[in-house]
């Protein structure tokens, strides 16, 4: 069922439709990258934290045995999420729960989940920050009902241990963010920074910690970038939407 303002995109070459609406926030590159980039165990749990419309979550999905949580707070969006699963026959596997992310842990266990996937509102939220006006988009990039620091501290204490952290960022707060996961034991492992094109700066930043990690052994990978000087994506990124 779609309702006024929605349609049906193809979410990847692999034919997984999504339900969208200009109305609240789409998915964007940086879902498709994390998808692609972050650790998919082939069984257990895996959460899709600030799930959206569950971009994460139905892109993994025929990756995995794995059952797959998506949790978000925006009503509107976690419905949106729930028909697109029906709309896929992901009933089964995917399972959408709308609340506030510091309420995980009275629908989830302690040292239940494989794997956790974020990706997050990048804004800080003070007194010169510019919001958008529709409070979707609003939400879905401004830290308003979240944070940094609360989902690191809430993956702690739902990840097993040796858990994977999988977390999409903006390179600005790149030493925030390697704290604020070691503060949580959530040691760092894989990093990766993704450019716009050669001779861009970076704008996106994926990581991997994992839970109680040695702190030995950190990976930096190369750099992925999205665009060739012609304004196409590179081959890197079409092996991406195709896988």
């Amino acid at each position: 069922m779609l309702y006024p303002n929605e349609r049906i995109d193809n979410l990847n070459f692999n034919n997984t439709k999504i339900i969208q609406s200009n109305d609240v926030f789409s998915f964007s590159t940086d879902a498709i990258l994390l998808s692609k980039f972050a650790y998919i165990p082939k069984k257990g749990k895996i959460i899709d934290m600030c799930a959206g419309n569950g971009a994460i979550a139905l892109n993994i999905a025929k990756k995995t045995n794995a059952n797959i949580y998506l949790i978000e707070i925006q009503q509107k969006l976690a419905d949106m999420a729930q028909r697109s699963i029906l709309l896929n026959n992901l009933e089964d596997k995917l399972q959408v729960i709308n609340i506030p992310l510091n309420e995980s842990l009275k629908h989830l266990s302690h040292d239940s989940i494989e794997s956790i996937i974020c990706n997050p509102p990048y804004f800080k939220v003070n007194d010169k920050s510019k919001k958008n006006p529709n409070e979707h988009f609003a939400i879905a990039r401004h830290e308003l009902f979240t944070n940094l620091d609360e989902i690191c501290k809430i993956s702690n204490q739902l990840l097993k241990t040796r858990g994977h952290f999988n977390i999409v960022h903006r390179p600005e707060r790149f030493l925030e963010i390697i704290n604020t996961m070691q503060k949580y034991n959530l040691t760092p492992k894989r990093i990766q920074f993704v450019y716009p094109k050669q001779g861009d700066k970076a704008n996106i930043l994926l990581i991997e910690g994992i839970k109680n990690g040695k702190s030995s052994g950190l990976q930096i990978l190369p750099p992925l970038f999205i665009y060739e000087e012609n304004g196409n994506y590179t081959k890197e990124v079409i092996k991406i939407y195709h896988e």
